[in-house]
């Protein structure tokens, strides 16, 4: 199926504003991009997080790379075409979360600084906040929950990331945590006041250089 005509679509805006939604919310929506090898603890920073912003009254979302992989994106293999439209159909989706407040934590991978810069174009430049999860790659295959760098390293498992495949770190990040050297309590703590800074919180002063 070929796509629609540009010229025959048209974008709805709705009645309420971004203002409206943040008076509501006590927030901004905002894209929390978490980026980093595979085993690097982005899914659970995520979900910790997501929990942590539930509990004190925030709206918050994680958009995890195989719970995306179970549906939206199930047609998709791992070859570098698929996952540059894995992380561009994730983009946009994590874009509409945030036009409707919501804080959207995002767990992929995502090697490459192009899909990632692609996704950052969608979004306000306040709006898209980049996190190095930056375990070293030693730390990531020793924990291997998935058995996944084993299968890598026996070549069962092409395009594997970090092994056969490269992973493009980024190079100015607005935050990087490494796992291996803080604890989980301490990676969210620095989370909130990235998310604060950036004025995404109530309470914000707006941006800062935490990268």
């Amino acid at each position: 199926m070929g796509r629609p005509d540009d010229r025959n679509l048209t974008w709805h805006p709705g009645k309420v504003s971004p203002e409206r939604r943040r008076a509501l919310l006590g927030q901004r929506g905002a894209v929390v991009w978490l980026t980093g090898l595979s085993g690097s603890g982005k899914s659970t920073l995520a979900v910790e997080l997501e929990h942590a912003l539930l509990e004190r009254g925030h709206v918050a979302f994680v958009l995890d790379g195989d719970n995306v992989r179970h549906g939206l994106n199930a047609d998709l293999g791992f070859g570098e075409a698929d996952r540059t439209e894995n992380i561009r159909r994730v983009g946009h989706v994590a874009r509409l979360f945030a036009d409707a407040g919501v804080i959207v934590l995002t767990a992929f991978i995502s090697p490459f600084r192009a899909d990632r810069a692609a996704v950052r174009a969608l979004l306000p430049d306040d709006a898209f906040l980049e996190v190095h999860v930056s375990t070293p790659l030693a730390v990531c295959e020793a924990r291997d929950p998935k058995g996944l760098y084993a299968r890598a390293r026996a070549g069962e498992i092409p395009h594997f990331t970090g092994i056969s495949s490269p992973y493009e770190a980024p190079e100015r990040p607005d935050l990087a945590v490494d796992t291996a050297q803080l604890s989980l309590d301490r990676c969210v703590e620095r989370l909130f006041a990235l998310l604060t800074a950036r004025g995404v919180l109530a309470g914000g002063r707006g941006r800062t250089d935490q990268g």
